[in-house]
């Protein structure tokens, strides 16, 4: 972390604005726990009930838990939506006493919503210990709203796995859903246990050994969903050990590149860090000081200039004469960036930096922003995509992106029972920016 005394000099001092975030996350926490005074009263009765049973009825309940066939784990697919749970410790995966992952039933059938339904399931990763409460309230609602169905289908599906696992804590959800041709849709969610210990009555099998001794009932060219997962397990933990890995503090370039279809935006971003942007680092320094701000502000207000005077390429000139030292090293990060990218120079030639912010990560990581021209940067359905390399990279959805805000997912979580959420992010499509000049490049 920085001294006090080295972000004394900071680029917020320039106007004297506030951090576009302050009081944000404690304002989320407020209406969290809004909503869930809000139905404590529909837990309330069922908790009195729980808290004070008797011996003889918690075994009896225990014994008719074991033996009812439909809390059981699922062998097969037949058809229709299941939930999955991928326990690992290091390379070793939990399975049942049939050497099965666990898994249970959604539904049997799905409608054309279901990636909405998907994407505000994903965002349990942050909240497991309140499937029971959604649940109930989700149950009131559904009298006036139909199609909450899905959802509370999926909820309960995550209360059986949970009590078939003996834990709350289901991990993290993968970041899509695995499909086959057989109508079959896997949700899978991925947890690091830290330690070879059992949470139920299970076991603890190399992965090697679970994909080697898989029966497969499927052909390789059209292989069923479970099939799909083993193949790519490794891949799967790759990304999920990746996703968990935090940048060392300093000032980082990053790139931002959306592309859009009917009911999603996706982001890209790098397979070996998929929880930020394409980046590369600038500095270790992350601070952005008052004099280097004013400079970039001095800078996209010469390439203005430019675009609509004639003697703007002298006040561009003049901007350049007095660059402090960041100016050489955006030169030498905007070249590695587009090599990372795999974005020839001659492209990047209307490329953008956005001067609106300073992005604040947090844990001492700051990053600027390049920008491809304002009509590329979320490209739409079938238009092409000059601007996203082709290999080494993910489009992830965006609300995927999102789950490194905990507090975030919690409340919309809580709140988007009815409606999911389909309104575009202010991600400065036409935010002020500044046309990277050609000697930069």
């Amino acid at each position: 972390m920085w001294k006090t005394s080295e972000w004394s000099q900071n680029w917020r001092e320039s106007d004297g604005r506030e951090p576009r975030r302050r009081g944000h996350i404690e304002a989320m926490e407020r209406l969290l726990q809004q909503v869930r005074a809000t139905h404590t009263h529909y837990c309330c009765g069922d908790s009195l009930k729980l808290q004070n049973p008797s011996r003889k009825q918690s075994v009896s309940r225990s014994i008719k838990h074991l033996f009812n066939s439909s809390n059981k784990f699922v062998k097969t697919l037949k058809r229709g939506i299941y939930l999955a749970a991928v326990f690992y410790h290091k390379d070793s995966l939990l399975v049942t006493a049939e050497e099965q992952i666990p898994i249970v039933e959604v539904d049997d059938s799905y409608s054309s919503s279901l990636m909405q339904d998907f994407l505000w399931f994903t965002k349990l990763s942050c909240m497991w210990e309140d499937v029971r409460w959604l649940r109930q309230s989700m149950s009131v609602s559904m009298s006036s709203a139909s199609t909450l169905q899905a959802r509370h289908k999926m909820l309960t599906a995550a209360a059986q796995l949970q009590n078939l696992l003996g834990t709350h804590n289901l991990g993290r959800v993968h970041y899509e859903p695995i499909k086959d041709r057989h109508g079959n849709v896997l949700l899978v969610t991925i947890r690091d246990t830290e330690s070879q210990h059992s949470l139920f009555s299970g076991r603890w099998m190399q992965v090697t050994k679970l994909q080697s001794q898989r029966k497969s009932l499927s052909t390789p060219e059209e292989p069923y969903a479970l099939d799909i997962l083993i193949i790519t397990m490794q891949d799967i933990l790759a990304y999920q050990r990746r996703s968990t890995h935090r940048l060392a503090p300093g000032l980082y370039l990053g790139y931002l590149k959306l592309s859009s279809s009917v009911d999603q935006i996706k982001v890209l971003v790098s397979q070996r860090t998929p929880n930020m942007l394409c980046h590369t680092r600038i500095r270790d320094n992350a601070n952005v000081s008052r004099e280097e701000w004013d400079w970039i502000q001095t800078f996209a207000a010469a390439g203005e200039k430019r675009r609509s005077e004639e003697d703007g390429e002298e006040a561009e000139q003049r901007a350049e004469s007095n660059a402090p030292l960041l100016y050489y090293e955006l030169q030498t990060a905007i070249k590695s960036l587009l090599k990372h990218i795999n974005i020839p120079l001659h492209q990047a030639r209307h490329f953008r930096l956005y001067s609106q912010e300073v992005v604040e990560i947090g844990h001492g990581v700051t990053f600027l922003l390049l920008l491809p021209p304002a009509d590329d940067v979320c490209s739409a359905p079938g238009q092409s995509n000059p601007y996203s390399p082709l290999s080494g990279f993910l489009h992830l959805p965006l609300q995927m992106f999102e789950l490194g805000n905990s507090t975030y997912c919690l409340t919309t979580s809580s709140l988007q029972h009815v409606e999911p959420d389909v309104s575009l992010r202010p991600f400065f499509i036409h935010g002020s920016s500044t046309t990277i000049p050609g000697q930069w490049l």
